[in-house]
């Protein structure tokens, strides 16, 4: 299964890297970003750049919302794992207690 997993990223990773590097040698150009719509030509809202680099961050930028966005996502379940995780534990200790012949801790039945 490891090796399948190599391979596979191999097969993904390889050709996506070959095509940044394309974009990156195919858009050298400088570029300027203006971030001020009224007044395009205003230095002071503006960004010059070579073009591939606008595109790089423009991919970076989105991977990193949607990592944030699906660990925002599956808060409940980490929670409901961290709860679920708390009572095994917990399971684990009576069980072990009646085992060993003593009665199970009140103290850990309360938490």
């Amino acid at each position: 299964m490891d090796k399948f997993k190599k391979i596979l990223s191999l097969v993904i990773f390889v050709p996506l890297g070959i095509i940044l590097i394309v974009l990156a040698v195919a858009n050298r150009q400088t570029v300027t970003l203006a971030l001020n719509p009224f007044r395009p030509e205003d230095s002071v809202l503006s960004v010059s750049a070579p073009f591939f680099l606008f595109l790089l961050l423009a991919v970076l930028l989105g991977m990193l919302i949607g990592a944030a966005v699906t660990w925002w996502s599956q808060g409940r379940h980490r929670k409901q794992a961290r709860v679920e995780a708390r009572e095994a534990a917990r399971w684990q200790n009576e069980h072990k207690a009646v085992v060993a012949g003593r009665p199970a801790s009140r103290q850990l039945a309360s938490k």
